[in-house]
């Protein structure tokens, strides 16, 4: 059929190709998005959540409303204690509030930057890459030590290119540190530049060296594997509202962001993203499919004398349907090939396209996985045996005298 009417089969066959490539198209598409979602949430432990205290807006117990109930250093001794829900919870101090910069100072050289309090577990929950040396520790805690690990581009700024950083002093705010480590991000974008002009000092030595005593400004924890985050996240901030004498109904009071419920609702989206993209595709081939059956009877049809003859002269019923079968696999695995190339190429186009603009933001190298191309083409395959049964079944359901009187 291809050979005898190459134009007509192109066409029978452009179905099928258009199926494949939508489903190409729209499966690297959702997996582009993915990917682009996960690159945002890069840099943080995927099942962190982080809390903190705003000002009331009910009055509770004899405290009036507009009060500000801080965290302290024993609140989060006593949260971790009674939570069901967490299996660590940090303190988060950073010197001059929120995104805040201060002055540092090496040698000649200076630069304003944010400085951290953290605890040594602290890169569980902010994971990050040790270019040099290493990271707080107990001892430094426990000891107070004025030591500090800086970030990559504090690095760059207030060094020279061959200098040596470990066991040299840095002064932040007017106050002597040594560094211990190097560090850089492993968050992408706007998050990494932050990331990477951030100093981290033991936040025992923080509390002392700045004169913050045991207050803290947010709540960093990790929410265990086995519990729902959602629950986690309003278990925590219950939590709070019982250890600060907050309202249990006061909206204000306490604040909170979960990292675990924003990334469960993104696999949840992920997967539904990928169910209707299949659906839609196989719609599609099973269109094309369909369209390629109909050209395959027209086939049969108009080829009734060569198979009168081929009957006649003792082809069986096997070999009949052999060829119509082998004719419709061929030309429908063609279509889906040509479909899922032109598919392929198209996405390594946009990622491309999407590469030389820099930062991709939330869509980033669409791609689609052998496993998923795979179950395409056996699919595929699947449907076109479909195809051609009954093209088959009309085939060998002509009878040689009757083929030979009629034509």
């Amino acid at each position: 059929m291809i050979l005898r009417n190459p134009l007509r089969a192109a066409f029978s066959g452009l179905g099928v190709g258009w199926g494949l490539f939508m489903i190409i198209i729209t499966v690297g598409s959702a997996r582009g998005l993915e990917n682009g979602i996960k690159s945002e949430m890069d840099g943080r432990a995927p099942n962190s959540m982080f809390a903190w205290t705003m000002t009331t807006s009910m009055a509770y117990k004899g405290f009036q409303r507009r009060r500000y109930p801080r965290l302290t250093f024993s609140d989060l001794a006593w949260l971790e204690e009674n939570s069901q829900h967490l299996e660590l919870v940090a303190p988060e101090v950073q010197l001059g509030g929120y995104q805040g910069s201060n002055a540092i100072v090496h040698g000649s050289k200076s630069g304003a930057f944010d400085v951290k309090g953290c605890i040594s577990r602290y890169r569980e929950l902010k994971p990050m890459r040790l270019v040099q040396g290493r990271f707080i520790n107990e001892g430094d805690q426990l000891n107070k030590q004025k030591v500090c690990v800086i970030g990559s581009r504090v690095h760059n700024v207030l060094y020279h290119k061959d200098e040596p950083v470990i066991g040299s002093t840095i002064e932040i705010v007017g106050v002597s540190f040594t560094v211990i480590g190097i560090y850089s991000p492993i968050a992408t974008g706007e998050d990494a530049k932050e990331e990477a002009e951030t100093i981290y000092v033991p936040l025992t030595t923080f509390a002392k060296a700045f004169h913050r005593g045991e207050y803290v400004d947010w709540i960093s924890a990790l929410v265990r594997d086995d519990v729902d985050p959602e629950e986690a996240e309003e278990a925590t901030v219950a939590l709070i509202k019982v250890r600060k004498n907050i309202h249990p109904d006061d909206p204000r009071a306490v604040g909170s962001w979960s990292m675990a419920v924003e990334w469960q609702k993104s696999s949840m989206l992920f997967s539904g993203m990928r169910i209707v993209s299949l659906i839609f595709g196989a719609l599609a081939l099973l269109a094309g499919v369909i369209g390629i059956t109909n050209i395959m009877l027209i086939s049969i049809k108009e080829r009734t004398k060569e198979i009168g003859i081929r009957r006649s002269i003792g082809a069986t019923p096997l070999r009949i349907i052999r060829q119509i079968l082998g004719e419709t696999v061929v030309l429908t695995t063609l279509s889906g090939l040509v479909g899922m190339v032109a598919g392929v190429g198209t996405l390594e186009l946009v990622d491309s396209l999407v590469g030389e603009g820099g930062d991709g933001g939330v869509f980033r190298h669409p791609e689609i996985d052998f496993g998923t191309v795979l179950t395409v083409l056996t699919i595929l395959l699947v449907m076109a045996l479909i195809a051609g049964v009954l093209p088959a079944i009309r085939a060998v359901a002509i009878r040689p005298v009757q083929a030979l009187q009629n034509n």
